[in-house]
């Protein structure tokens, strides 16, 4: 098993296979990510769920940062609960997407934005 693949484990095992949980990347996994996206061509279904997940982050990094800023912020609360069901629906569909080596790539890229982020 090579390093991406160990990696690529790793980072399955800590999402617990649902996006709601993608901020628990582990450091050795963004270490191995490339940082341009361009790098890994999509399918065009593919495309239009990373394009959804993107949105999806511009909406859940504010949200979890007001929550952090503001415990008590129940707002914030409410909004990140209802962005990790809205992501949740989508679960089976990452989970298939993530046997293409490619869009595992692109997906763990792209997180890499949520993890600074909110880190």
């Amino acid at each position: 098993m090579n390093e991406y693949e160990e990696s690529r484990r790793a980072f399955l095992a800590k999402l617990g296979l649902t996006v709601g949980t993608t901020i628990a990347v582990s450091t050795k996994l963004s270490a191995t990510v490339l940082n341009s996206k361009t790098e890994f061509p999509l399918k065009a279904d593919q495309q239009e769920f990373m394009e959804l997940y993107e949105k999806w982050m511009d909406k859940f990094i504010p949200a979890v940062k007001a929550q952090r800023e503001n415990q008590e912020d129940k707002i914030a609360k409410a909004t990140i609960v209802e962005l990790s069901e809205e992501v949740d629906n989508r679960r089976s569909q990452l989970i298939e997407y993530m046997k293409d080596d490619n869009f595992a790539r692109y997906y763990m890229t792209a997180t890499e934005r949520l993890t600074k982020e909110i880190y």
